[in-house]
């Protein structure tokens, strides 16, 4: 005799409609499975603070967000799970006992993602929204299908590939260290200067691992002669007023560094010069010179340098890391300050050991340019997909069984568990596949309700940012004050009074316009023209000849 009653493997469906995965469990597990005992999962998913359901939809709300490019930070997590409890006790009619209890504790969202593998934490960093790869995939697809065949022609060499960029270097800005400290020391601060002076340099590097003499742009109109007391042979220098190259600078920089030093590595040969797309490089006199020179002039695509240009991914992060050494060591010497004066000396060091064969090597291999593999840039990206539609799950009908129970139709999480109690106690809807259809639907429909509460608190924060927008819009952008300090009450006060005024002159221009309309007026019944005129029409009217009338009056 079977020791079950029905001597089936349905039996031993688990909620989700699956088989149990192990023929090796022991008989009483089986047991306590036919008859109703939860499994460790389900027991523990009755104790969280959310339902199932309810953290499937998060999990995919947060899932939705990252793949929009708005990834959530980990402490949202918790004003999220609010407005889902928020959402289940507005829908029970009373508020909820266990939610103002109970909620999202510091620790929560840890644990909500390590329920969750295909969840996980990650530090990231700002990054304008144009540089972002599901903007610039496509451009830099373009840009090797384009580069490619250029590189690979029979005259253009290796070591004739350069590019060409410039960065910025605060003078004397120092980073955060971890440092060694006496115990009693509570200080989590060191002194440093606060000078914040950018200075440009124009580096410009081979794929053969070698680097040409730079261009220092100092901010300024003239130059110093103190600035330049340290020894650096071939180097060049120049000034601007705000301390950026501009078309002149760019273009001198090709006539007197890039052109002569690289004429006779050439032989004759193109050359090919890569840099980014800004405006100063694009100069009419700078593609008529390289035109003449034989000199290839490349354009990266725009806002891709720092996933495409050799000296963003391989030279400048290494070079600004050992110049902050330089000017630790500056200051740890007992420098005071750091000035113009300082950073030929400064920067000539962490030259020469930043500006290695091997980081050139490795800036142009991570580039996709040498060797020439563009998978290299290509598979740390993302291919942007259309987002797929949401479709919401289908909802089940009532039992045919059930007809006569005063059942209504569930409109929120709270109702969706009476509906279930209430199926579930018909006579007919024993236990079994039914069973499992049911709860199939009671999971569809509560991640739809939670779906909903997700994208309702979502349209709120829209719209109240609409109105924000819509509310600023509104207001004229007029000047309400030259002091240096106004409080908001007085901008209010400013503004008011400018209302006022402009309403007072419109008044005065449109009695104005009332006053001559009645001059006017007054001045037509005075004509005896007028008077005249009128007779003569009213005498047509009673003749019946509007037709003329109208003659009369052109």
């Amino acid at each position: 005799m079977d020791e079950y009653p029905c001597g089936s493997d349905d039996l031993f469906l688990e909620l989700d409609g699956t088989q149990a995965s192990s023929p090796k469990l022991p008989a009483s597990t089986k047991w306590h499975r036919a008859h109703g005992r939860p499994t460790r999962e389900q027991s523990a998913a009755g104790r969280q603070l959310l339902t199932p359901p309810e953290e499937k939809s998060l999990v995919e709300y947060v899932l939705r967000m990252s793949g929009n490019g708005y990834p959530l930070q980990v402490k949202h997590l918790r004003q999220l799970a609010s407005v889902l409890l928020s959402r289940r006790a507005e829908s029970r009619g009373a508020p909820d006992a266990r939610v103002t209890r109970t909620l999202p504790g510091k620790n929560w969202p840890q644990a909500f993602y390590k329920r969750h593998p295909e969840l996980t934490s990650r530090r990231l960093k700002a990054i304008d929204w144009k540089r972002h790869e599901q903007n610039i995939y496509h451009k830099i697809v373009e840009w090797f299908t384009i580069i490619g065949p250029q590189l690979q022609e029979p005259t253009v060499l290796k070591e004739n590939v350069y590019n060409m960029d410039e960065t910025g270097i605060m003078l004397s800005a120092l980073g955060s260290l971890k440092v060694l400290v006496g115990r009693d020391d509570l200080r989590n601060y060191r002194g440093a200067g606060v000078k914040r002076t950018m200075i440009t340099a124009v580096e410009c590097i081979c794929a053969d691992g070698q680097a040409l003499s730079p261009l220092i742009i100092w901010p300024g109109v003239t130059q110093v002669s103190s600035w330049t007391s340290h020894a650096t042979p071939g180097w060049r220098f120049a000034c601007s007023e705000n301390g950026y190259m501009d078309s002149r600078i760019n273009l001198e920089w090709i006539q007197q560094v890039f052109d002569p030093l690289t004429r006779a590595k050439a032989n004759g040969k193109p050359r090919v010069l890569i840099s980014d797309g800004f405006g100063t490089h694009e100069s009419l006199e700078v593609m008529t010179h390289c035109f003449e020179q034989n000199i290839i002039l490349c354009r990266l695509p725009s806002h891709t340098s720092h996933k495409l240009q050799p000296c963003d991914v391989g030279v400048f992060g290494p070079l600004k890391t050992a110049y902050r050494e330089q000017v630790e060591q500056q200051f740890r010497r007992g420098a005071g300050a750091v000035g113009k004066e300082h950073f030929t000396r400064m920067y000539s060091n962490a030259r020469d050991k930043a500006l290695s064969a091997r980081n050139i090597h490795a800036g142009w291999s991570k580039a996709g340019l040498f060797p020439f593999y563009p998978d290299r840039v290509l598979r740390s990206m993302t291919q942007p997909v259309a987002p797929a539609s949401y479709i919401a799950p289908p909802v089940p009908d009532a039992d045919p069984s059930c007809q006569n129970a005063p059942l209504r139709t569930p409109t929120s999480a709270r109702s969706l568990e009476t509906f279930q109690k209430q199926m579930e106690a018909c006579t007919e809807f024993s236990r079994g596949p039914h069973e499992v259809h049911l709860e199939k639907a009671i999971k569809a429909l509560s991640k739809a309700f939670a779906d909903g509460a997700l994208l309702r608190e979502e349209i709120e924060g829209l719209l109240e940012q609409n109105d924000e927008k819509r509310s600023r819009k509104s207001l004229k952008r007029t000047v309400v004050g030259r002091g240096k300090i106004m409080s908001y009450e007085d901008i209010v006060a400013v503004r008011e009074q400018r209302a006022e005024r402009e309403g007072a002159k419109k008044g005065k221009q449109s009695a104005k316009v009332r006053r001559r309309a009645v001059k006017a007026a007054g001045r037509e019944a005075k004509s005896p023209l007028s008077t005249e005129f009128q007779a003569a029409e009213a005498e047509i009217r009673t003749m019946g000849l509007e037709k003329r009338c109208a003659v009369l009056r052109f």
